[in-house]
């Protein structure tokens, strides 16, 4: 309850009227009356309110007409109905017709207070949710995209039409391009951006546990399996699921994952109700899926669903104009995060964070500049808080000093950060390949670059 809340009181009989008016505005509320439709509807245009209560029977324009008239107008002022001659079909007629409640005269001012309350705190959601979605939409829109380059400005303006369209989107690039950056942009410039975004890491579940959390699973469907469980698809019913890492996918699920393609429908794990949905798939994969079918690990007809409108994201060593912007960027961002003053770079540290080949993409950039700020007691950031691998080689010991030379466990790691990088060059950022080649396994070699600072 608080005396913020307006309300509008419309009521042909004035004796009424003002009773109602007069005991909400004793309760605190600001009350406005009106004793027609078209009153009221000339009161709304000069006061907006919160809350209308409004009479059914009214000579002229009915209570249901005006109900119409101000879900036209103003949809986010909450309609209840009133009227002397309260019936259970009268009550559903109105909350069909779009009132948020039904009242009987005489009111019992008892359940009104309640009823208000409910709307208050309603609203009060309702213009949180409105704010989350605007901070999101800002976030996430393709103007929050730091770019400078022409080829991210073909990636952009690829997916600011595809946004506007019901296609299935495969975006494909390095780990850390920023792929599902361009994922929640498309869903947020989309008519879906009041549903849900709901992203799933296909590698980073098992078959068994990925089949679950997309599809779902009902109460006793496996060990473990205590109570009903909603998957992805049906959390994200009219909004976008974003597939991660999809041609990690089992060739098992790829067969049911292909089917809500086609048809929209499928069933929870160990269900026998078919589930519909209207569900937007965004895709994403640093993987040559086109290989991938070759080898038999992948669908063709799934790579065909996903792959409707294709985008490619260039790794930033290929784009080397949306570096500088980029640094820019995240250095504002988290100097502004640790409550700090702004602070810059050092010549040479610039020269440095120019020069590196940022095989982690915007990823590495973001956690070289994040550990920077952090480790700066400054206002310059230097050399000296960046990363070795930025740096290139150590340096040498100044001449005439008795520095030891490198221990061995740290020449041993600065071996493997040699062998490592140099794989990834080579294989411009495939973590598949460059783990191949290094005879480790590609966990192993994610591992290593997390322990490193190169996130994922």
């Amino acid at each position: 309850m608080t005396e913020k809340t307006r309300i509008l009181i419309v009521d042909d009989e004035a004796p009424q009227r003002r009773i109602l008016a007069g005991y909400l505005a004793k309760r605190g509320y600001t009350v406005l009356e009106a004793g027609s439709a078209d009153e009221a509807m000339a009161r709304l245009r000069t006061s907006p309110v919160d809350i209308v209560f409004t009479d059914v029977r009214m000579p002229g324009i009915t209570g249901y007409d005006l109900l119409a008239q101000i879900h036209g107008a103003y949809p986010e002022t909450t309609v209840v109905l009133m009227t002397a001659f309260g019936t259970i079909e009268g009550a559903v007629d109105a909350m069909r017709a779009g009132a948020y409640d039904f009242l009987t005269k005489p009111i019992d001012l008892e359940s009104l207070d309640h009823l208000i309350a409910r709307v208050c705190e309603r609203q009060s959601l309702l213009s949180e949710n409105r704010l989350l979605r605007q901070q999101l939409a800002e976030k996430y829109s393709f103007d929050g995209i730091v770019s400078s380059s022409s080829a991210m400005d073909e990636v952009l303006n690829t997916a600011g039409r595809v946004a506007r369209s019901k296609a299935s989107v495969l975006i494909r690039g390095e780990s850390g391009t920023g792929k599902e950056l361009v994922a929640r942009a498309i869903h947020f410039s989309s008519g879906r951006k009041r549903e849900l975004f709901v992203a799933v890491n296909c590698a980073a579940l098992s078959e068994h546990l990925l089949e679950s959390e997309l599809f779902g699973h009902e109460r006793g469907a496996f060990t473990g399996a205590d109570r009903e469980r909603k998957g992805r698809f049906e959390l994200a019913d009219g909004g976008t699921l974003f597939l991660d890492e999809v041609g990690e996918i089992p060739l098992a699920i790829q067969v049911k994952l292909l089917r809500v393609l086609q048809e929209q429908t499928f069933e929870r794990v160990g269900g026998n109700v078919t589930l519909q949905v209207d569900v937007r798939v965004i895709a994403a994969t640093n993987r040559n899926l086109e290989e991938m079918i070759v080898d038999g690990t992948f669908r063709e007809d799934l790579y065909y669903r996903l792959n409707v409108v294709s985008i490619e994201i260039p790794p930033l060593r290929k784009r080397r104009e949306d570096i500088a912007p980029t640094l820019e960027h995240y250095l504002a961002r988290y100097t502004k995060e640790q409550k700090l003053k702004r602070k810059s770079f050092s010549k040479e540290a610039w020269t440095a964070l120019l020069r590196y080949d940022y095989p982690g993409n915007v990823r590495e950039l973001e956690n070289i500049v994040q550990r920077a700020v952090i480790l700066t007691r400054g206002d310059t950031i230097t050399t000296k808080e960046l990363p070795a691998v930025v740096k290139g080689l150590p340096q040498e010991p100044a001449s005439g000093a008795s520095a030891l030379p490198l221990k061995l466990p740290d020449a041993v790691e600065k071996l493997e950060k040699d062998l490592v990088f140099e794989a990834l060059r080579l294989h411009a950022g495939n973590q598949s390949k460059a783990a191949r080649d290094l005879g480790l396994s590609e966990r192993n070699l994610r591992y290593r670059l997390k322990k490193w600072g190169v996130t994922k």
